[in-house]
Protein backbone atom coordinates (compact mmCIF):
# COMPACT_ATOMS: atom_id res chain seq x y z
CA UNK A 1 0.00 0.00 0.00
CA UNK A 2 2.78 2.42 0.75
CA UNK A 3 5.32 1.26 -2.19
CA UNK A 4 4.07 4.75 -4.41
CA UNK A 5 5.39 6.74 -1.18
CA UNK A 6 8.58 5.11 -1.08
CA UNK A 7 8.97 5.13 -5.11
CA UNK A 8 7.95 9.09 -5.13
CA UNK A 9 10.13 9.74 -1.93
CA UNK A 10 13.80 9.60 -4.29
CA UNK A 11 12.00 11.71 -6.35
CA UNK A 12 11.13 14.29 -4.00
CA UNK A 13 14.17 14.59 -2.62
CA UNK A 14 15.78 15.10 -5.99
CA UNK A 15 13.25 17.91 -6.85
CA UNK A 16 14.49 19.67 -3.53
CA UNK A 17 17.78 19.44 -4.11
CA UNK A 18 17.19 20.73 -7.58
CA UNK A 19 15.43 23.72 -5.96
CA UNK A 20 17.86 24.35 -3.62
CA UNK A 21 20.47 24.31 -6.62
CA UNK A 22 18.86 26.84 -8.41
CA UNK A 23 18.62 29.20 -6.19
CA UNK A 24 22.32 28.92 -5.46
CA UNK A 25 22.88 29.75 -9.48
CA UNK A 26 20.11 32.81 -8.88
CA UNK A 27 22.80 34.04 -5.78
CA UNK A 28 25.64 33.80 -8.05
CA UNK A 29 24.77 35.31 -10.59
CA UNK A 30 24.49 32.28 -12.98
CA UNK A 31 20.56 31.73 -13.83
CA UNK A 32 17.83 34.55 -13.81
CA UNK A 33 15.11 34.66 -11.22
CA UNK A 34 12.38 34.42 -13.95
CA UNK A 35 13.74 31.39 -15.35
CA UNK A 36 11.38 28.37 -14.73
CA UNK A 37 12.30 25.98 -12.28
CA UNK A 38 11.15 23.30 -15.10
CA UNK A 39 13.46 24.86 -17.70
CA UNK A 40 16.48 24.81 -15.06
CA UNK A 41 16.27 20.95 -14.89
CA UNK A 42 16.95 20.51 -18.41
CA UNK A 43 20.65 22.46 -18.27
CA UNK A 44 23.05 19.18 -18.54
CA UNK A 45 24.96 18.23 -15.19
CA UNK A 46 28.28 19.26 -16.66
CA UNK A 47 27.17 22.97 -17.15
CA UNK A 48 25.44 22.78 -13.79
CA UNK A 49 28.39 21.57 -12.26
CA UNK A 50 31.19 23.86 -13.55
CA UNK A 51 28.43 26.74 -12.50
CA UNK A 52 28.43 25.51 -9.27
CA UNK A 53 32.26 25.02 -8.88
CA UNK A 54 32.64 28.89 -9.81
CA UNK A 55 30.04 30.12 -7.25
CA UNK A 56 32.08 28.38 -4.92
CA UNK A 57 35.24 29.78 -6.10
CA UNK A 58 33.72 33.13 -5.72
CA UNK A 59 32.14 32.98 -2.82
CA UNK A 60 35.22 31.85 -0.77
CA UNK A 61 37.64 34.22 -2.77
CA UNK A 62 38.29 37.44 -0.37
CA UNK A 63 39.12 39.70 -3.41
CA UNK A 64 40.43 38.74 -7.33
CA UNK A 65 43.28 41.37 -6.65
CA UNK A 66 44.90 39.90 -3.14
CA UNK A 67 48.67 40.33 -3.17
CA UNK A 68 50.77 37.48 -2.46
CA UNK A 69 54.64 37.24 -2.75
CA UNK A 70 58.20 36.63 -1.40
CA UNK A 71 61.44 39.21 -2.69
CA UNK A 72 64.47 39.81 -1.29
CA UNK A 73 64.30 42.99 0.09
CA UNK A 74 67.20 45.89 0.23
CA UNK A 75 66.47 48.77 2.97
CA UNK A 76 69.00 52.01 2.50
CA UNK A 77 68.69 54.74 5.34
CA UNK A 78 71.20 57.17 7.69
CA UNK A 79 74.41 55.64 5.60
CA UNK A 80 73.32 51.73 6.37
CA UNK A 81 72.22 49.11 4.53
CA UNK A 82 69.86 46.54 5.97
CA UNK A 83 68.84 42.98 3.91
CA UNK A 84 65.83 41.09 4.87
CA UNK A 85 63.70 38.28 2.96
CA UNK A 86 59.98 39.25 3.09
CA UNK A 87 56.90 36.62 2.57
CA UNK A 88 53.80 38.98 2.28
CA UNK A 89 50.02 38.66 2.07
CA UNK A 90 47.87 41.47 1.87
CA UNK A 91 47.12 41.88 5.61
CA UNK A 92 49.98 40.19 6.84
CA UNK A 93 53.56 39.67 6.41
CA UNK A 94 56.80 38.04 7.93
CA UNK A 95 60.27 39.85 7.75
CA UNK A 96 63.40 37.50 8.28
CA UNK A 97 65.82 39.91 9.11
CA UNK A 98 70.17 39.62 8.34
CA UNK A 99 71.40 41.46 10.10
CA UNK A 100 73.20 40.22 13.94
CA UNK A 101 70.63 41.97 16.25
CA UNK A 102 69.03 39.65 18.83
CA UNK A 103 65.15 39.72 16.89
CA UNK A 104 65.95 38.04 13.81
CA UNK A 105 62.27 37.50 12.34
CA UNK A 106 59.57 40.05 12.42
CA UNK A 107 55.55 38.66 11.50
CA UNK A 108 53.66 41.67 11.27
CA UNK A 109 49.66 40.81 11.76
CA UNK A 110 47.46 43.51 10.59
CA UNK A 111 44.40 41.37 11.02
CA UNK A 112 45.15 41.26 14.60
CA UNK A 113 46.84 44.81 14.70
CA UNK A 114 49.86 43.59 16.55
CA UNK A 115 53.75 42.88 15.70
CA UNK A 116 55.68 39.64 17.04
CA UNK A 117 59.39 39.97 17.38
CA UNK A 118 60.61 36.77 16.88
CA UNK A 119 63.86 35.92 19.20
CA UNK A 120 65.20 32.52 17.81
CA UNK A 121 67.95 31.81 20.01
CA UNK A 122 66.36 32.60 23.06
CA UNK A 123 62.86 31.07 21.70
CA UNK A 124 61.07 33.94 22.88
CA UNK A 125 59.09 36.53 21.22
CA UNK A 126 57.74 40.29 22.41
CA UNK A 127 54.31 41.45 21.42
CA UNK A 128 53.95 45.41 20.13
CA UNK A 129 51.14 47.33 18.90
CA UNK A 130 50.87 47.50 14.83
CA UNK A 131 51.45 50.82 13.77
CA UNK A 132 51.06 52.36 10.30
CA UNK A 133 55.11 52.86 10.27
CA UNK A 134 55.47 48.83 9.88
CA UNK A 135 53.79 48.59 5.74
CA UNK A 136 56.09 48.17 3.41
CA UNK A 137 54.62 50.42 0.51
CA UNK A 138 53.96 47.54 -1.65
CA UNK A 139 51.18 48.47 -3.81
CA UNK A 140 51.00 50.42 -7.07
CA UNK A 141 49.32 53.91 -5.43
CA UNK A 142 51.39 55.75 -2.27
CA UNK A 143 49.58 56.36 0.56
CA UNK A 144 48.38 60.32 0.50
CA UNK A 145 49.12 60.26 -3.08
CA UNK A 146 48.72 63.44 -4.52
CA UNK A 147 50.19 63.54 -8.17
CA UNK A 148 52.26 61.47 -10.18
CA UNK A 149 54.18 62.08 -13.40
CA UNK A 150 55.52 59.92 -15.71
CA UNK A 151 59.79 60.14 -16.38
CA UNK A 152 60.95 57.31 -18.45
CA UNK A 153 60.88 53.65 -18.74
CA UNK A 154 63.52 50.85 -17.86
CA UNK A 155 63.97 47.29 -17.04
CA UNK A 156 64.80 45.99 -13.79
CA UNK A 157 65.18 42.27 -12.90
CA UNK A 158 63.57 41.07 -16.39
CA UNK A 159 60.46 43.71 -15.31
CA UNK A 160 59.39 46.25 -17.91
CA UNK A 161 59.36 49.35 -15.36
CA UNK A 162 58.09 52.75 -15.40
CA UNK A 163 59.62 55.60 -13.54
CA UNK A 164 57.35 57.89 -12.14
CA UNK A 165 57.74 61.35 -9.72
CA UNK A 166 55.16 60.85 -7.04
CA UNK A 167 54.16 63.37 -4.51
CA UNK A 168 52.54 62.42 -1.00
CA UNK A 169 50.54 64.36 1.52
CA UNK A 170 49.79 63.75 4.70
CA UNK A 171 48.92 67.01 7.05
CA UNK A 172 50.81 69.17 6.19
CA UNK A 173 54.16 67.13 5.38
CA UNK A 174 54.92 66.78 1.70
CA UNK A 175 57.16 64.07 0.76
CA UNK A 176 58.13 63.15 -3.25
CA UNK A 177 59.53 59.63 -4.17
CA UNK A 178 60.78 58.15 -7.27
CA UNK A 179 59.30 54.84 -7.86
CA UNK A 180 59.88 52.29 -9.69
CA UNK A 181 56.33 50.04 -11.15
CA UNK A 182 57.04 46.70 -13.03
CA UNK A 183 53.92 47.01 -15.40
CA UNK A 184 53.80 43.07 -15.96
CA UNK A 185 53.49 42.24 -12.34
CA UNK A 186 52.08 45.47 -11.06
CA UNK A 187 55.16 46.15 -8.52
CA UNK A 188 57.05 48.63 -7.28
CA UNK A 189 60.36 46.82 -7.43
CA UNK A 190 61.93 50.53 -6.17
CA UNK A 191 60.71 53.12 -3.96
CA UNK A 192 62.98 56.07 -2.96
CA UNK A 193 62.99 59.85 -1.55
CA UNK A 194 63.86 62.17 -3.62
CA UNK A 195 66.64 63.36 -1.28
CA UNK A 196 68.17 59.97 -1.01
CA UNK A 197 67.87 59.87 2.67
CA UNK A 198 65.70 56.32 1.86
CA UNK A 199 65.79 53.97 -0.60
CA UNK A 200 64.09 50.66 -0.30
CA UNK A 201 64.52 48.01 -3.07
CA UNK A 202 62.69 44.45 -3.80
CA UNK A 203 65.19 41.84 -6.10
CA UNK A 204 63.92 38.31 -6.90
CA UNK A 205 60.34 39.29 -6.47
CA UNK A 206 58.05 35.91 -6.97
CA UNK A 207 54.38 36.92 -7.20
CA UNK A 208 52.84 33.63 -5.55
CA UNK A 209 50.46 31.66 -2.73
CA UNK A 210 52.65 32.36 0.76
CA UNK A 211 52.26 29.29 3.39
CA UNK A 212 49.59 30.24 6.13
CA UNK A 213 52.43 29.06 8.87
CA UNK A 214 55.17 31.57 8.02
CA UNK A 215 52.38 33.86 9.77
CA UNK A 216 52.03 31.83 12.70
CA UNK A 217 53.91 32.21 16.05
CA UNK A 218 56.18 29.24 16.61
CA UNK A 219 54.68 26.86 19.18
CA UNK A 220 57.51 26.40 21.71
CA UNK A 221 58.10 30.36 21.67
CA UNK A 222 57.18 31.75 25.04
CA UNK A 223 56.25 35.63 25.57
CA UNK A 224 59.28 37.72 26.70
CA UNK A 225 57.36 39.40 29.27
CA UNK A 226 56.61 35.89 30.58
CA UNK A 227 60.26 35.40 30.91
CA UNK A 228 60.84 38.79 32.75
CA UNK A 229 58.41 37.78 35.30
CA UNK A 230 60.23 34.46 36.33
CA UNK A 231 63.31 36.07 36.63
CA UNK A 232 61.83 39.15 38.57
CA UNK A 233 60.57 35.81 40.91
CA UNK A 234 64.04 33.98 41.02
CA UNK A 235 65.93 37.01 41.73
CA UNK A 236 67.35 37.29 45.62
CA UNK A 237 66.12 40.31 46.95
CA UNK A 238 69.09 42.57 48.10
CA UNK A 239 69.97 41.83 51.61
CA UNK A 240 69.96 44.98 53.65
CA UNK A 241 73.12 46.87 55.02
CA UNK A 242 74.07 46.18 58.37
CA UNK A 243 74.21 49.07 60.67
CA UNK A 244 77.70 50.21 61.06
CA UNK A 245 79.29 49.64 64.37
CA UNK A 246 79.89 51.91 66.58
CA UNK A 247 83.34 52.38 68.82
CA UNK A 248 82.98 52.24 72.12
Amino acid sequence: MYRHLLRSRPQKILNVFQRIRFRVFVACGLASAGTSFTSSRTATSGRLLAGLILCAIFAHSPSGHALEFTADQITKADGRVQKAIIYYRDDMWRIEHHSMGPVNVTIVRKDKQVVWMLLSRMRHFKTVPYAADHDLKVSERLEGEVAREEIGKEIREGHPTILYEVTTKQGERVEVYYQWVATDIHFPMKLARKDGSWIVEYQHVKIRPVSDYLFQLPVNFQPLEEFDRQNEKTRVPDQPQSEPKRNM
